[in-house]
């Protein structure tokens, strides 16, 4: 993988818009393999101030980013 894919990969994984999902169909990493990547190619502070930001978060999967079940105080 060439330095520009790698940066492209590394820019998308910070980005809170783009998911994991999207991640691996524009470039066919899994999530593993993002965070294999990001822990390779990042100082290990930095490595570990990312996963805790994205650690859970629904941003991230596209099947959490789904709508919320509606609200019992609609009905």
């Amino acid at each position: 993988m060439d330095k520009a894919t790698i940066s492209e990969i590394i820019g998308m994984a910070w980005d809170d818009e783009t998911s994991f999902d999207q991640i691996e169909r524009q470039h066919g990493l899994s999530e593993g393999e993002v965070i294999r990547l990001m822990r390779s190619e990042m100082k290990p502070s930095s490595f570990r101030m990312w996963r805790k930001r994205v650690s859970g978060r629904a941003a991230k999967h596209d099947q959490r980013k789904q709508k919320m079940p509606k609200n019992s105080f609609d009905d």
